[in-house]
């Protein structure tokens, strides 16, 4: 990145900010206090990125805080009071305002000590990196720079503003930021913040899972997720985070070849991006409705967290065969209970976990339909299966293919493109994702003079399934079905 650009970029911002940062700079200056532009927004405002919300740090206590802007404010509230924070809305623009401070966590807790300080430079050092110990003074917008947080993004670096040692034992999910930014900005850690990640990667047990999701989730949704997976491996933080990746680094021997799983995982993922982008741009292009179920959203993080954890049931499936072969049976299942389970330890909320488990299940169930064929029967049942995740569940199979056999990978291309078009045509005749029978409860109990039982729903699933293999029916021919499997029971 060039430096001018960089720094153009940051003028702009200020200027467009100007209506909220030259009145609040004001208010606390005229008060006798300090107030900086702090941290990620004045990082992103140096990328050009966009600023859902402004970061503010100041030598005000929380109660002087409130003080100065609750007038001024839309809103306000001091759910982080207790942490020296204070937030609020102006003009549609979310801020937090947080008294200086020092924190760090105590041996065995998961909550960090704050103190409050009255000095910027002060609270600069105890930032996580030197991207992120940079401020922008107000109301006079001095560039404040202590650590040479400029230089390192300029040049792609991740540095600590003291030891990295200290960092990440004042606060360990600093690590996982490391991660984050990588796969984010596009950043590389500097060999000092890498080598002590890996001495201290276990320290990063005492955070809450509730915190390491959200670092994950933006990690996973980052524009190279496989750079930040990848450093979590290497420094040993997923065996702790996320075991079931680590676990894919299977070893291999003279005898036994085979795919090297965590590689092909880190492709799949890879791949998974590239089509996502395709995929969401193609609907566009087709005016797919915002609201349609199967409508992607550019970063998605359910096909890609399921392309990362597809193969996590290898390990405990892998059987060696006579003659140096090895097989997986079972894995695609084995893994969706894997995936659930970690997802769940992280406190994933049920449907993303449900989405991504079902995902990981159904991600084989294409292979075998070139070779052999499907009959309209078994596309209706993929489709059906997938549900809302279709569309995700083409992006993961297709992203599942790293051959290098082109061949063979052309022609697992060319059979995924027939089983869409066929898909796309059954779509014009029949709406096969929320296929239904041609008759529904009540009209199984009008027709048969029968009260609610079980038998309601036997006949039900009945009809379900002529109209799995045969299409729609019509009502007079759903009613004779009925009526015959009826009789063949005995009724």
């Amino acid at each position: 990145m060039d430096p001018q650009t960089a720094h153009n970029r940051l003028h702009d911002k200020l200027d467009e900010l100007e209506h909220i940062l030259g009145p609040l700079g004001q208010r606390f200056s005229s008060a006798g206090f300090e107030l900086a532009l702090v941290g990620g927004s004045v990082r992103d405002a140096l990328l050009g990125r966009p600023m859902p919300d402004l970061d503010f740090t100041t030598d005000a206590h929380p109660d002087d805080i409130l003080g100065l802007i609750s007038d001024w404010v839309d809103t306000h509230w001091d759910i982080g009071r207790e942490f020296g924070t204070i937030g609020a809305v102006k003009s549609g623009v979310q801020i937090e305002i947080t008294t200086y401070r020092a924190e760090a966590y105590e041996e065995d807790s998961r909550k960090p000590v704050v103190a409050f300080g009255t000095d910027l430079d002060a609270d600069l050092v105890r930032r996580d990196f030197t991207i992120g110990a940079m401020a922008i003074r107000l109301p006079s917008k001095t560039f404040v720079d202590p650590h040479h947080g400029f230089d390192d993004l300029i040049a792609g670096r991740i540095r600590t503003p003291g030891a990295a040692a200290d960092s990440f034992s004042d606060d360990p999910l600093r690590m996982m930021r490391a991660a984050r930014f990588t796969s984010q900005l596009g950043l590389d850690p500097v060999p000092e913040v890498e080598e002590a990640m890996t001495a201290m990667a276990d320290r990063i047990e005492i955070i809450s899972a509730e915190r390491i999701q959200v670092e994950l989730v933006k990690l996973i949704t980052g524009i190279d997720p496989v750079a930040g997976i990848d450093l979590l491996v290497r420094t040993g933080i997923a065996d702790h985070v996320l075991p079931e990746v680590s676990g894919l680094q299977l070893e291999t021997d003279e005898h036994h070849r085979h795919k090297d799983v965590y590689q092909h995982s880190l492709t799949v993922l890879r791949q998974a991006v590239e089509l996502e982008s395709r995929y969401a741009a193609a609907q566009e292009e087709a005016g797919m409705a915002d609201d349609d179920p199967q409508r992607l959203r550019v970063p998605d993080f359910v096909v890609r967290f399921a392309a990362l954890m597809h193969d996590v049931g290898k390990p405990a499936t892998r059987r060696f065969q006579p003659g140096g072969a090895v097989t997986f049976y079972h894995h695609d299942a084995v893994g969706a209970k894997l995936t659930a389970k970690r997802m769940k330890a992280l406190r994933f909320d049920k449907d993303t976990t449900k989405a991504v488990g079902r995902l990981v299940e159904l991600h084989l169930r294409f292979y075998g339909y070139g070779d052999a064929g499907w009959t309209d029967s078994a596309v209706r049942r993929y489709v059906t299966d997938a549900g809302r995740l279709l569309s995700r569940l083409h992006i993961l199979t297709r992203a599942d293919v790293t051959t290098r056999n082109k061949r063979k990978a052309d022609r697992l291309a060319f059979a995924y493109d027939d089983l869409e078009e066929r898909i796309e045509a059954l779509a014009k005749q029949e709406k096969l994702d929320s296929i239904r029978p041609d008759l529904d409860g009540k009209q199984i109990m009008a027709i048969l003079d029968i009260e609610p039982s079980p038998l309601v729903g036997k006949a039900y699933k009945h009809l379900l399934e002529l109209r799995m293999e045969h299409g729609p029916l019509g009502r007079e021919r759903a009613e004779a079905e009925l009526r015959s499997w009826w009789e063949s029971h005995g009724q």
